[in-house]
């Protein structure tokens, strides 16, 4: 793994730390909702691609 990406992850990691001490629970529900809507997204059109025989 490249510098830059676990540079990405250990920055993601601290927020979502951050969120929970803050007790900000609602603001990481949003994120992770979010992030949930993004893989489905990214399954759907991967799957829309494939040719079925």
């Amino acid at each position: 793994m490249s510098n830059e990406a676990d540079h990405f992850f250990h920055r993601q990691d601290r927020d979502v730390q951050v969120l929970i001490a803050e007790n900000k629970g609602d603001e990481l529900t949003d994120i992770l909702v979010e992030a949930l809507y993004d893989a489905f997204r990214i399954l759907r059109d991967e799957a829309e691609g494939e040719t079925l025989h």
